[in-house]
């Protein structure tokens, strides 16, 4: 019964230094100096939206993203417009999505360009949920206006917030 009971406080104990060290990671972010360094090409600007295919909506898409990967609400990621594909990497099923710099409303941040979508006119890129609450925590706006998104060299990113 001892060896019972100092397993099960060993393994929270594990799970608790897990989860610390992810929230750390989270906050901490990638330094602004070397994402600006590793921006390739030139931004694009325009408004943003959301997108989840999990929630009501007739123009959704399905569940599957353009690289074959499944749509996550709680990763950092997002659909770039389809006329803007092979500025963004090609984003083609089974290849390995590419990465972008986000900057608004005086936040950056990484995300994996994994979909690829006919947005409305004037909108160049929809976020999954994780990214939309970063920029509008709320999602009362719905639209977010002077949206920068540039292409990042290589393809191992750390998607997240950028300090």
């Amino acid at each position: 019964m001892l060896f019972r009971s100092s397993a099960a406080i060993c393994g929270a104990l594990i799970a608790l230094a897990i989860s610390v060290a992810v929230a750390r990671a989270e906050t901490r972010g990638v330094h602004a100096s070397a994402v600006v360094d590793a921006a390739s090409g030139d931004a694009v600007v325009g408004r943003a939206s959301m997108y989840n295919p999990f929630k009501p909506g007739k123009e959704e898409g399905g569940p599957s993203t353009a690289s074959g990967e499944r749509y996550d609400p709680s990763v950092w990621a997002a659909a770039i417009k389809t006329s803007l594909r092979q500025k963004f990497g090609g984003v083609l099923f089974g290849v390995r999505p590419k990465f972008a710099l986000v900057e608004a409303v005086g936040k950056k941040v990484i995300v994996k360009i994994n979909d690829v979508g006919p947005l409305r006119p004037g909108r160049i890129i929809d976020f999954n949920e994780r990214t939309m609450r970063h920029f509008d925590p709320s999602l009362e706006r719905g639209v977010i206006d002077d949206v920068k998104v540039s292409p990042l060299a290589g393809d191992y990113w750390t998607p997240g917030p950028v300090s």
